[in-house]
């Protein structure tokens, strides 16, 4: 859930991290540090509470000279935002680390050092991998070996870089469930938790696996360790984003720009893989032909947004491929015992691939008798992807925006492209494949479209500034929908948002229906627009004020208290990505007008890599 920097190199690095922590901060932001090894071979420490500009302007006051440092933004797991909390931590005046995920035995660890006479100064668990890390490096002289003997007494998820003053200019890193990555540069190395924070200075990168330990020296050396303490290799990837993905551009929010840029991400996640009158089901691999006709029932598992795609899917899946679908929150699904049914494929969503709970649950359906995994997902070296039987990228780009956007939408298309794979196999009629595969090369277009009505959507936000509660409604596969809409809502304005079929109302929550309850509904032209109307009615007779995004050819009107906007035609099964663009750009504009941060909303952080 942290962001981790670091540089060795032939100039100063202050920059280099400062950089890489402001291009990290959506994985945390409630505290900043860095540790610099001067030229003298002193360890150098800066760290301040807040977001990376408080630790950026006291740089400017005390700069850090030196070739090789680490860096770190926060978000606070043990122990609250505080510069004391700040990342790195040191022990003693010699050493000094970053961490990111959860040491879960750490209270026991810290028991063990305090009566060893170890003095800690902070609540996190991090500062005992500081004290374990110097107390082995007294015993064995060596940096590497020291962080590898003692991530063998470490529970739980970590990535780590330490420095040393008695090595200057050495970094050592490992990782294990939490992502690290080793930037590749012209007689320069670099470590981050992410390709992005490194862009600036690199465009190759290696992506370290479950256990490693790399040590980067002076001249760019790179040395790759397995968990058995055995040399290893890692192969150097070009990064296929261009470095102006971390940048706005002319938006005033990253959310806004990556909104704006889905027409062209979704035909970059169609692109190569629809035939003339099918999908193509090599795009899922080379075995996925024989695999996807084996597969009787299919199990999602997904958090948050990528929750939301699946549920979506389920419908899509159910009605085309005519398969069984389960849909699951992965943090619920494993602490039970699951029923798997045989031939069922486990198929997981996650933007980064390396949600700690989606991850936690892959690995737990191993042990469960699943037929094969399949990870769709948006980051090509992530963990997700590499412990999968079958991949499908999403192609979406870096996202920065905490809310999620342009991936769902992406996950979405990817889904879609899945039903048509396993519809093909099962014998879905070949009309409706072309009907399908024509209709998914259109809605890039139809997004550009709906992107068009932003200034519309703009105007009704103003309805929302003074509320407190709203309440979305949706029906059949847009009930989901609905969900990702309220979802978005609360996550960036802060507005209390629920959603509910709106076949529901009338059990329970149609008492929330006021004039001070706005309702939020889509109505696409499908086989259950007619009874959609009529709950809307329900809403509108107990004084409901109603905002609708309604398919054009719809014959809704507005009136007093009904509010519609209207979206192109598309076909009924694409609508639920279609009509999640306008919930998306009215969550937007109701939190730019509410004056909260849009990008990085309170208490949140982009990649959940902790449980």
């Amino acid at each position: 859930m942290c962001g981790i920097v670091g540089a060795v190199a032939q100039r100063k690095v202050q920059g280099i991290l400062l950089e890489g922590l402001k291009r990290l901060e959506y994985r945390g932001y409630d505290s900043a540090g860095m540790a610099v090894l001067s030229p003298q071979g002193a360890l150098q420490r800066c760290r301040a509470a807040g977001k990376v500009a408080a630790l950026e302007a006291r740089l400017e006051e005390a700069p850090l000279a030196g070739q090789s440092g680490i860096a770190h933004t926060r978000w606070a797991t043990h122990g609250r935002p505080s510069e004391a909390n700040a990342h790195p931590h040191q022990s003693g005046e010699r050493l000094a680390v970053v961490h990111n995920g959860i040491i879960e035995n750490h209270e026991q660890l810290r028991r063990e050092l305090e009566a060893a006479g170890y003095v800690f100064t902070s609540e996190t668990d991090t500062e005992v991998i500081a004290h374990l890390v110097a107390r082995e490096y007294r015993d064995a002289g060596d940096l590497r070996g020291a962080v590898q003997a003692v991530l063998a007494r470490l529970d739980g998820a970590y990535a780590l870089a330490v420095i040393h003053a008695d090595e200057p200019g050495v970094i050592v890193g490992a990782r294990k469930g939490s992502p690290l990555v080793v930037g590749v540069g012209i007689d320069e190395a670099f470590l981050g938790s992410d390709p992005l924070a490194l862009l600036q200075v690199t465009d190759r990168f290696s992506y370290l696996q479950e256990g490693d330990v790399v040590r980067l020296s002076a001249a760019g050396r790179v040395e790759v360790f397995d968990a058995a303490g055995a040399p290893v290799t890692r192969e150097v990837q070009t990064f296929e984003h261009g470095d102006g993905a971390a940048s706005k551009g002319d938006y005033r929010h990253f959310m806004l720009k990556e909104i704006h840029e889905q027409p062209a991400v979704i035909a970059a996640a169609l692109e190569g893989r629809l035939g003339e009158r099918s999908a193509l089901v090599e795009s899922f691999g080379p075995d996925a032909e024989a695999l996807f006709a084996r597969v009787r029932q299919i199990h999602i598992v997904a958090c948050g947004t990528s929750y939301h795609a699946g549920m979506v899917a389920r419908y899509w899946l159910e009605r085309y491929a005519g398969v069984p679908v389960q849909v699951e929150v992965a943090s619920e699904y494993r602490y039970r015992q699951v029923v798997v049914p045989e031939d069922t494929l486990f198929v997981t969503l996650s933007q980064s691939g390396e949600t700690a709970d989606t991850l936690a649950a892959l690995r737990y359906a191993r042990e469960r008798g699943y037929l094969a995994s399949l990870a769709i997902c948006n980051v090509p070296g992530s963990s997700l992807v590499r412990e999968s039987d079958l991949t499908l990228m999403t192609q979406a780009g870096p996202e920065i925006g905490v809310a999620s956007t342009k991936a769902f939408t992406t996950q979405l298309t990817a889904l879609m492209l899945l039903t048509l794979a396993l519809g093909r196999i099962n014998g879905l009629d070949e009309g409706v494949q072309v009907e399908l595969v024509t209709a998914l090369r259109a809605l890039p277009g139809l997004v550009a479209r709906v992107l068009e009505l932003d200034g519309e959507i703009e105007a009704l936000s103003a309805a929302f500034a003074e509320k407190h509660h709203a309440l979305f409604l949706g029906r059949g596969a847009h009930y989901p929908i609905a969900l990702e809409g309220a979802l978005k809502l609360k996550e960036i304005s802060y507005i209390h948002a629920e959603a509910y079929p709106a076949g529901e109302l009338k059990h329970g929550p149609l008492a929330l229906v006021d004039s001070e309850m706005p309702v939020i509904s889509v109505a696409p032209n499908d086989e259950l627009l007619d009874k959609l109307k009529s709950n809307l009615q329900e809403v509108r007779a107990r004084g409901g004020e109603l905002f609708v995004f309604a398919d054009e050819q719809v014959g809704l009107e507005e009136e007093a208290g009904i509010h519609v906007l209207r979206l192109p035609h598309v076909h009924e099964a694409l609508a639920p990505i279609l009509y999640t663009l306008p919930l998306q750009l009215l969550s937007y504009h109701v939190a730019v007008l509410k004056g909260t941060d849009v990008d990085q909303p309170r208490n949140l952080a982009k990649s959940v890599t902790v449980e």
